[in-house]
């Protein structure tokens, strides 16, 4: 009877097998021993469909799903799978590829739509909750959108009202989505060899909702059968969303709310404080959260928390929400994806309140078990376990739903039953890198370009560039395969920039201080960055500020030397642990950029090797990106570091350049 009732009992997930953090591991024998199941045992309760996983299952209409496996040994002559109403696995492969594009871009598109609404809120003086922050930025973006910022009065040009140019930015951002004609305004941010590539390609993106639409027109039953007419329109909704919705997202943000600047925090569970209410903000859209943060500052707030017994109010947060309230007011990271219901589990959770995205239902679940109170707060993401409290956020009464949070969370301090366990594991991190503090710590005022980063490239200081992005995943070691490229990439001399919860991986791994360089980095890179005070690895966001990365190599581009487009530069992309459909709709944004671009885990695209290849080869002769898939951390940070090398020599810098001691006479015939 034993032996059954074992046999029947959950197979539990190994901590040390399950993520190479040690808080985390603490908690998962915690959940454990409670009896509470979470990501990590579920991982190893069900497995992935082999099918799925390969691309090449297709439920688009009710004659399916139909599933085309792979033969065994591969495909031999010519590949005659099919569905039962034709469809070959190329078709099926590149359906599927694209509507996870499509789920991705309306992801961070919709995100950046809501921005727009409160932006243009705040720029009607609707709300006294926003205000414009950061007037440099309001116009650098406003010449973007082709918005005037100055006009002739009696013959002589006079600055604009900054009312009237928010208002205009507003509305000429709010057109981006759904305008009839044209295309997307900042196309034209794009180096002009780049921009030149996607005309004649034919997938310069019209509106961003349209793409997003027509894929799902396009992969329903019937429609498009032909997987490089597809991925065309794939292309079109990625770059949409890479260079329109996250672009706009991450500009009106900075504007709003204030464009980041390097700043100290701490990361990892061990920033939650057992004398403290512990109020977690979870998701990905900072409208709400820069308020909470504001009202959880003021003092009457504070002498109500103490009131209740607590020594003060410990905001932390999780995922991009995380980083968004990190990189502006430096409030701590406390967790990653996978270890969000891990937060919980401390005990020490008085309230979560969660937004949009990357939110696990068994969160409610976990919640159950404790006293900590869920909050939902947008109208398109609810719960349907009867423990969930909804507030409904509206941007016009902001303050008044972000003081009715904070004080659920006080006045849940009291409500403890369970032993409050923080693990100690916390690291010091340094956040908020953009365009803007990159070629101010590079150049500083004075210079003010990328003219330093470039050269400490080309002279062989800095091998390349590297953007290493991206989830966790539960079929993966957590946090193992993140560390692992990162530190292979900086121990080569490749600087690294990061967003989401790589950034939070790193932090966690103690990769976001100047002096991780001198233990981590290269000879090089080491000289670079205790020369200029920066970490190897600089974190510039959450998810959406992906599109930080794009305009950074745009700059790297714009200063000179080392090529005409973003393909040319020695620069790579990755996603080690990716998980959603966000990733997909980034990694293709990135090759439709130029970027050479790897996933770690797997690509639902293996089981169409003729679909494969055409985007992990075909799609450089185009935008000079394209796909690759390695799992293992060491092979794949091995690939990008090739492929950096490959374009090293390509631009003929190949060899380290000498330094060269130059007095005035050689800088003035340098300069001309």
């Amino acid at each position: 009877m034993a032996e059954e009732a074992k046999a029947k009992a959950p197979k539990l997930a190994d901590p040390i097998a399950a993520t190479i953090d040690p808080a985390s591991q603490e908690m998962i024998r915690r959940a454990q021993e409670l009896n509470i199941d979470t990501v990590f045992d579920r991982a190893e309760q069900m497995k992935p469909c082999a099918i799925g996983v390969q691309g090449i299952c297709c439920k688009n209409c009710s004659m399916g799903p139909c599933r085309l496996p792979l033969p065994k040994g591969g495909i031999v002559g010519e590949d005659t799978r099919k569905g039962l109403c034709g469809a070959t696995a190329n078709t099926i492969a590149a359906r599927n590829f694209i509507r996870m594009i499509a789920g991705g871009a309306s992801a961070h598109s919709d995100h950046g739509r809501s921005v727009a609404e409160v932006f243009m809120t705040a720029a009607r003086k609707e709300t006294d909750a926003y205000r414009i922050k950061d007037t440099n930025k309001l116009l650098a973006v406003a010449e973007a959108l082709q918005v005037d910022t100055t006009v002739e009065v009696d013959g002589e040009t006079k600055d604009r009202d900054i009312d009237e140019i928010a208002l205009e930015v507003a509305k000429k951002a709010m057109n981006e989505w759904g305008k009839p004609e044209g295309e997307l305004l900042y196309l034209k941010r794009a180096p002009q060899a780049l921009y030149d590539k996607w005309t004649k390609a034919g997938v310069k993106p019209r509106n961003i909702d349209r793409e997003i639409v027509e894929i799902m027109h396009r992969t329903h039953m019937g429609v498009d059968q032909d997987y490089k007419n597809l991925i065309k329109q794939g292309s079109r909704a990625a770059i949409a969303d890479g260079w329109g919705g996250s672009m706009l997202a991450t500009d009106l943000q900075d504007i709003l709310f204030g464009t980041p600047y390097p700043l100290q925090s701490e990361a990892n569970l061990g920033v939650m404080k057992e004398d403290h209410v512990n109020l977690i903000i979870h998701g990905h859209e900072p409208v709400l959260s820069e308020i909470i943060v504001a009202v959880a500052q003021r003092p009457e707030i504070i002498e109500y928390a103490k009131s209740k017994g607590a020594k003060g109010i410990q905001l932390s947060g999780i995922c991009c929400t995380a980083n968004e309230i990190l990189q502006r007011h430096g409030v701590p990271s406390a967790a990653t994806f996978l270890q969000q219901e891990l937060a919980i589990i401390t005990g020490a959770c008085d309230a979560m309140v969660v937004d949009i995205q990357c939110i696990m239902q068994n969160l409610a679940n976990v919640a159950k078990c404790f006293h900590t109170k869920l909050i939902t707060t947008h109208p398109i993401a609810k719960m349907e376990q009867d423990n969930v409290l909804h507030i409904e956020f509206d941007e016009h009464h902001a303050v008044e739903d972000a003081e009715k949070i904070v004080k659920i969370a006080i006045d849940n301090f009291q409500n403890r039953r369970t032993e409050v366990m923080i693990p100690r594991q916390k690291a010091t991190q340094i956040a908020g890198f953009g365009v803007e503090s990159i070629q101010y710590h590079l150049g500083g005022t004075f210079r003010g370009t990328y003219y330093t980063l470039n050269d400490n490239i080309i002279n062989g200081r800095i091998r390349g560039i590297a953007g290493v992005v991206g989830c966790n995943n539960a079929r993966t070691r957590h946090n193992e395969a993140h560390i692992t490229v990162v530190k292979e990439l900086i121990k080569n001399d490749v600087i690294v920039l990061t967003t989401g919860c790589n950034a939070i991986a790193c932090a966690m791994a103690g990769l976001l201080t100047p002096e991780s360089a001198g233990v981590y980095c290269g000879p090089g890179l080491k000289e670079v960055c205790e020369t200029v005070g920066i970490p190897p690895v600089l974190h510039l966001g959450s998810c959406v500020d992906n599109s930080r990365i794009l305009l950074a190599a745009t700059e790297v581009v714009k200063a000179g030397g080392l090529g005409k487009d973003i393909s040319d530069l020695p620069a790579a992309g990755s996603a080690p642990e990716w998980m959603s459909e966000k990733a997909i709709s980034i990694g293709h944004y990135f090759v439709c950029s130029g970027f050479y671009t790897v996933f770690g885990v797997t690509l639902p695209t293996s089981g169409a090797p003729v679909f494969h290849d055409y985007i992990s080869k075909e799609l450089e002769k185009q935008f000079g990106g394209m796909w690759d898939i390695e799992p293992d951390p060491i092979k794949h940070a091995q690939l990008m570091i090739a492929h950096i090398d490959r374009k090293r020599k390509e631009l003929g810098i190949d060899k380290a350049r000498d330094r060269v001691l130059m007095d005035m006479a050689d800088r003035q015939k340098l300069e001309a």
